[in-house]
């Protein structure tokens, strides 16, 4: 995948592109990321980029022009139209299904807006979404276009190390991640839990799952009452909260039912 990033500091990403993961999937050739320079593009002799606003207001405005060309001449050298993302605090905020979506992308250009933004003109040429890390204002869109990268690249086949690396990380099943431990097995008078010292992996992976629902419920239970009216009979299995399986009737018996049968409505205050 290339991600190509149109910015004015294009030196502010560097470290960030070469470190890590990140780092290492470029040297494979896995991901392409090039930071560009708004201010090449630009036909002032000073490589201006910028204005005072029309109708008058504090800050200064990017202007189209440099922004334009510098899209323009990423969009000439890729044989299929790329996707534009402008970073901006009025965009939809980055989840992981955005992220997930997004991985599918041959080449992504991310626009990195400063000051008091980007010529509105520019933004309705060229931007396909608007993107947002949160609800609230940075000086620029280069951290949030670090976060977009990193975010999107983990999940590009042979970035980690493998598919398990992600698939339990908070948000990307719609739950929190389990908590996890490492050695030594006691430290400041806490141990690490018995049953990760079991050896029993069906143990485990049940544990670690009621973990994920209990820390979701407890830190985000926006995001609790999503999953559970999604995965209803999941949930009540992992709390054992299931009924029994109704019996099969011999010959000339009455069908009584199966008592006891609990609805996510009558689960107890725990749950």
């Amino acid at each position: 995948m290339r991600f190509d990033v149109l910015t004015l500091f294009p030196e502010s990403l560097d470290n960030f592109l070469n470190e890590s993961i990140i780092g290492r999937a470029r040297e494979k050739g896995i991901i392409s990321v090039n930071a560009v320079n708004i201010r090449d593009y630009s036909l002032d002799k000073h490589r201006k980029v910028d204005d005072y606003p029309y109708g008058g207001g504090a800050g200064m405005v990017m202007t189209p022009q440099p922004i334009y060309d510098a899209w323009e001449h990423l969009v000439k050298q890729s044989t299929k139209k790329p996707y534009t993302v402008y970073m901006s605090p009025q965009g939809k905020v980055l989840t992981q299904g955005i992220a997930n979506r997004l991985k599918d992308e041959e080449h992504l250009i991310i626009l990195c807006g400063h000051y008091e933004g980007v010529d509105e003109r520019v933004i309705e040429e060229i931007v396909d979404e608007e993107i947002s890390i949160g609800d609230y204002v940075l000086t620029g869109g280069e951290l949030p276009a670090m976060v977009l990268i990193d975010c999107i690249s983990r999940l590009i086949d042979g970035v980690l190390s493998s598919e398990e690396s992600y698939l339990n990380e908070s948000h990307y099943n719609g739950l929190l991640e389990f908590p996890h431990y490492t050695r030594p097995p006691e430290y400041k008078g806490k141990k690490v839990p018995d049953i990760l010292l079991s050896g029993h992996h069906a143990n485990i992976e049940k544990w670690r799952y009621l973990m994920m629902l209990e820390r979701t419920k407890a830190k985000r239970p926006d995001m609790f009452e999503i999953y559970k009216n999604e995965n209803e009979e999941k949930v009540l299995e992992a709390y054992g909260l299931l009924p029994k399986k109704r019996k099969r009737r011999k010959a000339g018996e009455k069908d009584v039912g199966t008592k006891g049968t609990t609805g996510l409505s009558d689960v107890p205050e725990k749950y």
